[in-house]
């Protein structure tokens, strides 16, 4: 079988076998090469010892304590730039369950392939003979789309429990099925991925969701009990049903949803809020049958999306936007009903960047109930109305007064009464964008200054906590009506 390898890959591995020493293509790239798939990162495993494989290359660096040198190409794909060089080495005991504790060097090539996690990953390729050292019978399980742990599966686990999650991702991107015996162990094991990091369950759990079938992954994960440790949320919408507007239970209806977000080749941001934008439902739902209802779910989804991310490690600015997408995803879009201050209230609640990515959240939610179409005409005139208030004032910033005018207008001294009145006026130009005038502003702002502290305080904090509760309760009989609370 011939390989397709670029001269970046040849040119660091020659240098090895010019110098005298082993050198083999080992683990994912292998496996890549034998599938016809385009490594995603190249590794060579060695007889030579670090500071022997440092000598070798103008550019490398060695920082790690297993023994890894970085040799630094001149390639402009990113997935040649660096190609890890690895001494054979034998692991001792794993304290941390990730780590081992001991890393030894090895002459033996078969040393190194037997310490790996799964076959598929267990093969060596020596690039100028072109043999295939395949010790664990990878080549036959990549035939027969299998994953299988090398050896004692339970061993394997112990040894890292992040391989754990691992088998999933893998089968999940390769679209292969678990070997019996390496899924039976996952369960029984899959405790010990409480005490790895969450980072690293993060990073496993991210390339599930941006591979091409992440309910497959998600699937694996409930059925091998990985999900109750990752995402409990998530499962606690296994078997829920719901009202006479849905025809599938919660889980199926979240996964049709992030398939739908999949199909559209959207990013990590809306397909985590298309997965969590109903996690909410089994902790809301209220009555069985045709008629239940899961009232304030996008509320209770907003908060669990926000803890489940904040666990998990993501940023912030990651967590606090897949929070409001997840929050805000049951906007009403009757354009027969809603108002233009309740769009322009939703914009400023979700924020203008995010209120597109938010549209497209919805989409998700309808297809992943069997809707027809994405974008029905409601949802059409919905975005025109976006369109329309994106040119008009949403936040205070906007006014056309801000605090060191208002304070030179009133006499008030800087504090909370300047961003009390503010909120105020910025409540009548949500209602009314024409009032965006310095003249207006500047009456209406003489007025509340001189009004008392507690009653501006009051007036001040409803305006700032008012977002589209007026509206709400206008259609609030019809959302009922069709049950989408």
């Amino acid at each position: 079988m011939k390989y397709k390898i670029s001269k970046e890959i040849k040119e660091v591995y020659g240098a090895l076998r010019n110098a005298g020493y082993e050198a083999y293509l080992a683990g994912g790239c292998v496996r890549d090469l034998l599938l016809d798939k385009k490594p995603k990162d190249w590794d060579i495993t060695t007889n030579a010892r670090p500071e022997e494989i440092e000598k070798l290359y103008e550019k490398s660096f060695y920082e790690n304590q297993f023994g890894t040198v970085s040799a630094i190409t001149n390639s402009e794909d990113e997935t040649l730039k660096v190609v890890e060089i690895t001494p054979y080495r034998l692991e001792s005991k794993y304290s941390d369950k990730r780590h081992p504790d001991e890393v030894k060097f090895t002459k033996k090539l078969e040393d190194d392939l037997s310490r790996r996690d799964f076959t598929v990953n267990a093969m060596a390729l020596d690039l100028e003979s072109g043999e295939l050292i395949d010790l664990f019978g990878g080549q036959k399980d990549l035939k027969k789309g299998v994953i299988r742990a090398v050896g004692e599966p339970t061993e394997r686990f112990e040894e890292d429990a992040l391989r754990i999650m691992r088998a999933s991702r893998l089968a999940t991107e390769l679209d292969f099925e678990i070997e019996e015996k390496t899924n039976q162990a996952i369960k029984e094991k899959s405790l010990l991925l409480d005490i790895i990091a969450k980072e690293r369950v993060k990073d496993e759990l991210i390339k599930i969701i941006m591979s091409d079938r992440p309910q497959k992954g998600l699937e694996l994960m409930r059925e091998t009990s990985i999900l109750k440790r990752v995402l409990p949320e998530l499962e606690e919408g296994w078997g829920v049903t719901q009202n006479k507007e849905h025809i599938f239970k919660v889980w199926e209806h979240n996964l049709r949803s992030l398939e739908h977000a999949v199909k559209n080749k959207y990013g990590l941001e809306i397909r985590m809020a298309a997965l969590l934008h109903d996690v909410g439902k089994p902790r809301a739902k209220r009555g069985e049958g045709p008629n239940s209802t899961f009232y304030s779910h996008d509320v209770i989804g907003g908060g669990m999306a926000k803890e489940i991310l904040f666990r998990l490690k993501f940023s912030k600015k990651f967590t606090e936007k897949v929070f409001k997408l997840v929050r805000y995803h049951l906007f009403f879009s009757d354009t027969e009903v809603i108002t233009l201050s309740a769009v322009r209230r939703l914009v400023r609640n979700v924020g203008p960047e995010n209120i597109w990515d938010l549209m497209k959240v919805r989409f998700c939610d309808r297809m992943g109930m069997g809707r027809p179409k994405e974008r029905p005409f409601r949802l059409r005139k919905y975005q025109a109305m976006v369109e329309q208030v994106l040119r008009d004032p949403i936040s205070v910033k906007m006014l056309k007064i801000n605090g060191d005018r208002l304070i030179k207008i009133t006499g008030l001294e800087p504090g909370p009464k300047i961003g009390h009145i503010l909120n105020i006026l910025l409540e009548d130009v949500l209602d009314d964008p024409k009032l965006n005038t310095a003249e207006y502003l500047d009456e209406k702002a003489k007025k509340l200054a001189v009004l008392a502290d507690k009653e501006l305080e009051k007036l001040g904090k409803e305006a700032k906590k008012k977002s589209m509760t007026v509206e709400e309760e206008a259609v609030g009989e019809i959302k009922g009506k069709y049950y989408v609370r």
